[in-house]
């Protein structure tokens, strides 16, 4: 497939392939500065979500169930959208209606100008890089 400028996505397609059977991971889309995914987890399941390089933004597309961030819980259901900081530990639990996520992941965060990646709760300027190579 050839690179595009755009791309056009159905979400009633997207969850129609979405497997149901345990928990799932589906992206759909890459670049180099966007990443997204449809993200399945069942009743009484436990998440492998972690902290990211990325920022992260969630749309709970069905179900109901909990969201971990930090210390801080949140009830999230249909209509749910939650912003998760780069490097902030997060997961999703108590999962009560199988849940289903469409996952919106930026680039690594990078200090502009200086191409070094921030660590959450740092501000530009600080001096503060991850050990990835810079």
């Amino acid at each position: 497939m050839q690179e595009s400028d755009w791309e056009v996505f159905q979400l009633d397609e997207l969850l129609a392939k979405v497997e149901r059977q345990g928990v799932n991971f589906k992206e759909f889309l890459r670049t180099p500065s966007l990443s997204c995914a449809i993200y399945h987890i069942p009743v009484g399941s436990r998440d492998m979500a972690s902290a990211h390089e990325e920022d992260e933004l969630y749309l709970v597309l069905e179900g109901t169930g909990q969201l971990r961030i930090g210390e801080t819980e949140h009830r999230v259901q249909q209509g749910t959208i939650m912003y998760v900081h780069a490097a902030c530990d997060h997961a999703f639990f108590d999962i009560q209606e199988d849940l289903t996520v469409l996952a919106f992941f930026g680039s690594p965060v990078l200090e502009l100008g200086r191409g070094r990646r921030l660590r959450h709760g740092h501000r530009p300027g600080a001096n503060i890089a991850t050990d990835a190579g810079v």
